[in-house]
């Protein structure tokens, strides 16, 4: 069908939209390096996760086709690997053009071959004392092992002239050890270098006396990462550990290298590696560019976006408890434009240490390393609550990590369990039951977009709502009981739960618009997700749009939707919003009169995996200053002139124009601009009050002095009249 797109293609057109931002003029040069960075990281853990397992099935259903776009296995892989070798050479464009820029500044990644005639004899002096001792030269041949090259690690490998003309001699050697600089200084205060890669492919031949090299290269496995375990018995976190490990020995997936390499070499590399040619990749920049961060770190504030730093909420007053303020009224944060420190870290290190607290309950997937979320349910455990903490092991990435702090909150008393055995538990929820008066209990409910992570709550978009409302926290206790017994939600009363009570309320609530639509009125759909591949959701956004429903979509990376086709999504628009802050939150709106409309803010996506293949939970909101807000935030984001893309009826995306008089609108800025607003008409407001209760606290003092001398003071007496005669007549 035409409107139905590859799911693997529209990653590869999103992370385009993240190279984009890497040749970008408007944006900072050191920040331009940055992308370049993601870019390149994206690609990585696309090939480690989603080639890999297209590779497997490739192996074991090679004629089995994907559901939509009906490609089988090979050639979906066939098309990724050719539009990643059409974005290579953007990606060398952009990331050599900005370090051209950059040279006028003093920063300069200089090779050998451009490196002076001293830095040169430098560089031969630092690798003898400084490399050599630390490395060593593998011989590679028919009679020798073909050793095991780590995942993403940097080789030295060259062709070492043979005896035999049909025979193949190959050297590799190992880049980094535990004592290497990747970043090696040269100049200029450390602004001018060279990457340690390069010095040692330089000096390859050293490394192998008495042999001739004929052909040397750097080289860099990409391997398979797509792991997945299921369970819930005691040895589930032991078998993720040794899982954690398997997976870096998993077979590859691709090879980079730096330069055009010996056909016969190459070839037998490949032959080892049991990789065909097809998975080769050159390229002319670092194979590792994950040293773009140090560089980028440099302290020149002109190359760099301005400084923000997320604000205190409007919201929440700092002299009352967090709790009591919910209590009172819904309460909304918006990251990273606001601070997780003073809004949520502080409602958990209060609930903490509050002595009516009596339970606390979590869902964890993704955590600082230095986490103060951890810190403050351990502290909880320790003061005498009931603390329960859902914590998913099986988090891509993060599972070692996760694993640790497993250990970390059983240490300190917490009860950790973790996620249903055939399902990732997502969602981001908590629930803080606190005693209230004549024996019964209040509850506070989070529901969350974002993970609880201090660090990335400062880079990426996500919305937050905090409720004391009833009912939400019954459906948050039956996640938490239906969490501990392995089953699933199979009904609430204000939350949508996956993996049974999501998905199909959503279409519910698209078909009273299609039905609202199909009367005559004006039906609406929109939301803003990370992505979107659910073919029960897609069709049912095509019959929409089909029964003259408006749909906006704001989404960042994945869309299986081509908006814009005639007869079937022409009154469907798709925006991305690529930009400084990831773009997380997810919104669900059905409606056009903000009055009437139905907004929810969720963890999931509009994937199947999310919608009936994980725990996720998806909030209403239903405070209409709220309800206001967001749609006002949504409002922002569809008029997005700066960061925002739109989907042509191609399914290519092109950058919005600003119309002639309109401002210019960075929604991502806004927010940010908004935030900062607020914060200091709070404050001023608040030290208006502060100034006003002082001048009545000293008015009140005064009068009370006052008084209080008049009541010490004695009276003068006043002299008699004595009435004379006169008077008297």
């Amino acid at each position: 069908m035409d409107y139905l797109v590859n799911r693997e293609l529209s990653w590869l057109k999103f992370n385009k939209r993240v190279l984009e931002e890497a040749y970008d003029s408007k944006v900072p040069l050191l920040e331009r390096l940055t992308f370049s960075s993601i870019y390149q990281s994206n690609m990585d853990e696309f090939f480690m996760v989603r080639v890999g397992s297209i590779t497997d099935v490739e192996k074991d259903h090679p004629n089995k086709r994907e559901n939509k776009t009906k490609m089988t296995s090979a050639e979906q892989l066939n098309a990724i690997f050719t539009q990643v070798r059409r974005l290579q050479p953007q990606a060398e464009a952009a990331l050599n053009a900005t370090m051209s820029d950059l040279a006028s500044y003093g920063i300069e990644h200089v090779t050998f071959d451009t490196a002076t005639k001293e830095e040169q004899t430098f560089l031969e002096l630092y690798f003898k004392r400084e490399m050599k001792p630390f490395i060593s030269g593998i011989v590679v041949n028919d009679k020798l092992p073909f050793p095991f090259l780590k995942n993403k690690e940097l080789y030295a490998a060259v062709q070492l002239q043979s005896a035999k003309k049909k025979d193949i001699t190959i050297g590799i050697i190992p880049v980094r050890h535990e004592h290497s600089e990747r970043i090696i200084p040269l100049g200029s205060g450390g602004k001018r270098f060279i990457l340690e890669e390069e010095v040692v492919l330089h000096f390859a031949h050293l490394m192998f006396k008495g042999s001739k090299v004929v052909d040397r290269v750097l080289m860099r496995v990409t391997r398979n990462a797509d792991i997945m375990a299921s369970g819930r018995d005691p040895e589930f976190r032991d078998r993720m550990e040794e899982l954690v490990l398997k997976r870096t020995k998993l077979a590859p997936v691709r090879l980079e290298l730096s330069d055009e390499f010996s056909r016969n070499a190459l070839d037998y590399i490949c032959k080892k590696l049991k990789l065909k040619n097809e998975r080769v990749f050159v390229s002319h920049i670092p194979l590792d560019l994950s040293y773009l961060f140090t560089i980028a770190d440099n302290d020149i504030p002109e190359l760099k976006y301005t400084v923000r730093t997320p604000r205190k909420s409007s919201a929440l007053n700092e002299n009352k408890p967090v709790f009591a303020q919910v209590k009172s009224k819904d309460v909304l944060l918006s990251y990273p434009f606001e601070s997780i420190d003073t809004s949520f870290i502080r409602l958990l290190r209060e609930a903490a240490f509050d002595p009516k607290v009596t339970s606390i309950k979590i869902t964890l997937y993704r955590l600082a390393r230095n986490s103060k979320v951890i810190d403050a349910l351990c502290s909880a455990a320790d003061n005498g609550k009931e603390v329960l903490v859902m914590i998913e092991l099986r988090a891509r990435f993060d599972e070692a990590n996760n694993i640790y702090w497993s250990k970390a909150l059983q240490k300190s008393g917490v009860k950790v369990i973790y996620g249903p055995k055939e399902y990732k538990a997502h969602s981001k929820l908590l629930l803080i039951k606190r005693k209230a008066s004549g024996g019964s209990f209040d509850c506070l409910t989070q529901i969350g977009t974002g993970n609880y992570n201090e660090k990335t709550s400062r880079l990426y978009t996500d919305l937050m709502l905090m409720t004391c409302d009833r009912e939400i926290a019954e459906d948050a206790e039956r996640v938490f009981d239906c969490l501990e017994n392995d089953t699933f939600v199979q009904e609430t009363n204000k939350l949508l739960v996956a993996p049974l009570c999501l998905r199909t309320p959503i279409l519910a609530m698209m078909d009273e618009q299609i039905e609202l639509a199909r009367n005559g009125g004006n039906g609406y759909i929109a939301a803003k997700i990370n992505s979107i591949s659910d073919k029960q959701i897609i069709m049912k956004l095509v019959e929409a749009s089909q029964a003259g429903v408006k749909v906006d979509l704001v989404v960042r990376g994945i869309c299986c939707l081509t908006a814009g086709v005639e007869g079937f999504t022409e009154n469907i628009t798709v925006r991305s919003i690529v930009g400084r802050f990831l773009e997380h939150s997810r919104i669900y709106i059905f409606g056009k009169e903000l009055k009437s409309r139905k907004i929810y803010i969720s963890s999931a996506d509009y994937m199947a995996r999310n919608t009936i293949r994980r725990v996720e939970v998806a909030a209403p909101i239903l405070n209409e200053k709220l309800k206001k807000r967001i749609s006002d935030m949504f409002d922002v984001l569809m008029h997005d002139n700066v960061k925002a893309r739109i989907m042509q009826s191609s399914g290519e995306y092109v950058r919005a124009v600003r119309a002639e008089g309109e401002p210019e609108i960075n929604s991502q800025e806004y927010f940010y601009e908004e935030a900062y607003k607020k914060a200091e008409d709070t404050a001023e407001r608040r030290e208006r009050m502060r100034v006003n209760r002082e001048k009545g606290k000293s008015a009140k003092a005064s009068a009370n002095k006052e008084s209080s001398e008049n009541e010490k003071t004695p009276k003068r007496s006043r002299p008699s009249k004595k009435k004379t005669a006169a008077d008297k007549k």
